[in-house]
């Protein structure tokens, strides 16, 4: 049985008593006086009395000396929960005063948060491999192809019913099995600073094409600001890039693409080499940062937030971040843009905080406890607000700040999900990551870079 906390203050208290008492002899000499002799007794009494007090145990159930274990456990369940975002980003405050409303309401469980950093993905493989997980973890976008075997199927608890369905297929498995709670929805375009725009002429509105993309960001350049930031120094933003791009190259055309031969093994890598140009492209017109890749990810932020910067290749939650920064910086995002005039622009989707249960956890049942109150209207709407995104479960509003009127323009048009999620083999992120920076530092090629893409990706399906 677990010691409440009223008990725990309770033992505190008798513990205060007895130093007290200790006092009181040595004070008196009541240790040595022999003329104080029965008054020694009455308080030795006293102090045993106490004592037994203290080991019985937080309800009594247990005498000392019983044959059964006479020491119970008053540490309470410690539960550890690993997250892929770092320990400065907003979301990770969001959930550390979460654990702390948590931790109240359950002194019996205590939530250990770890936050992640570049090496998060790398981490988790390992610990996969020697079956040795925490009790609950963010999959990352990969809570079906590659998390599922490791993790608890949540289909039947409650919340499970009212998935957003923006989300649902996404997080669903053939067999219609659920392995996370999604806290929110990641339904996202390419991020711009509406002030920079304004002062440049550049309407988004009338970018449809990579064409147009290109035309406005030398307007951008022409007036003195930087077109795109690139945090390469954590390499996942460069993976991000192309998780953005490659869609409206390979996928997004309905009567044209892909999709069939990248699942099949059939591709042919020699049509990746254009994606490649893109960013070739960028970079001799100097659109990105002069530090794109000793900046990281805040650094985007941070330039997004100072309205020096135009557009960047991010997720909505680098404008929570921005606005944090910056509370009065005019933010939106737009579709990205096509490759073709006929195909229209589109959205990305996909999970962005999704949490699932480690199946061989040895505490499941704390774990769905904490997992159940995530799910909490309020609770679950700070943290979802804290991305600006729409939360994962139907019925529930989340703050998305000033992108609440871009989420009803757009509402309409199609979404596709994370390029490398969908149509790349577990572990080719990092190729993505590794041959775009070759790209940035002009290392690399783009036929280069493709022959790596199809070497990692024969190897890896």
């Amino acid at each position: 049985m677990e010691c409440s906390e009223k008990y725990l203050k309770k033992r505190k208290k008798f513990t205060r008593i007895v130093i007290e008492i200790l006092v009181l002899f040595n004070q008196r000499n009541l240790l040595t006086n022999k003329e104080d002799f029965m008054k020694k007794v009455k308080l030795m009494n006293l102090i045993s009395l106490l004592l037994i007090m203290l080991l019985v145990g937080c309800g009594g159930s247990k005498s000392v000396g019983s044959g059964e274990d006479s020491q119970v456990s008053s540490e309470p369940v410690n539960l550890k929960f690993m997250i892929n975002f770092q320990s400065t980003e907003l979301i990770t405050e969001t959930f550390e005063k979460t654990i702390e409303k948590f931790e109240k309401d359950n002194p019996d469980i205590t939530v250990e948060l770890i936050p992640g950093s570049a090496d998060y993905e790398s981490v988790m493989k390992t610990k996969m491999a020697a079956n040795d997980l925490p009790d609950l973890w963010t999959t990352h976008g990969w809570s079906v192809g590659r998390y599922s075997e490791y993790l608890m199927p949540l289909t039947g608890q409650e919340w499970a019913s009212r998935l957003n369905p923006g989300i649902e297929k996404v997080i669903t498995d053939k067999n219609g099995d659920v392995f996370v709670l999604p806290i929110d929805v990641d339904l996202s375009g390419i991020a711009y600073n509406r002030t920079v725009l304004n002062k440049v002429g550049v309407n988004v509105d009338e970018i449809k094409t990579w064409d147009d993309f290109i035309l406005a960001c030398d307007k951008v350049k022409a007036a003195g600001y930087t077109p795109i930031h690139m945090g390469g120094k954590d390499s996942w933003t460069v993976g991000n890039f192309f998780d953005w791009t490659a869609p409206s190259f390979l996928i997004t055309k309905d009567d044209d693409n892909y999709r069939e031969t990248l699942k099949n093994g059939s591709f042919d890598w020699k049509k990746w080499e254009p994606i490649g140009d893109l960013m070739i492209t960028f970079n001799k017109k100097g659109f990105f940062n002069k530090d794109k890749v000793s900046s990281g990810y805040l650094d985007s932020a941070k330039n997004l937030a100072l309205d020096k910067v135009a557009f960047e290749f991010y997720g909505n939650y680098v404008i929570s971040e921005a606005l944090k920064l910056n509370p009065k910086a005019d933010l939106g995002f737009m579709p990205v843009p096509s490759n073709d005039p006929k195909d229209p622009p589109t959205l990305i989707s996909g999970e962005r905080t999704a949490i699932g249960v480690w199946k061989d956890s040895k505490h499941k049942e704390e774990a769905l406890r904490f997992l159940n109150y995530l799910t909490k209207s309020e609770i679950m709407s700070e943290l979802a607000s804290a991305n600006g995104l729409p939360a994962g479960l139907v019925g529930i509003e989340s703050d998305t700040k000033s992108l609440k009127g871009d989420y009803e323009k757009y509402a309409n048009l199609r979404g596709f999900p994370y390029f490398d999620r969908e149509y790349l083999p577990s572990g080719m992120w990092d190729t993505m990551c590794a041959t775009g920076t070759g790209l940035l530092t002009d290392e690399m090629t783009s036929s280069e870079t493709a022959k790596q893409m199809e070497k990692d990706y024969k190897r890896l399906k």
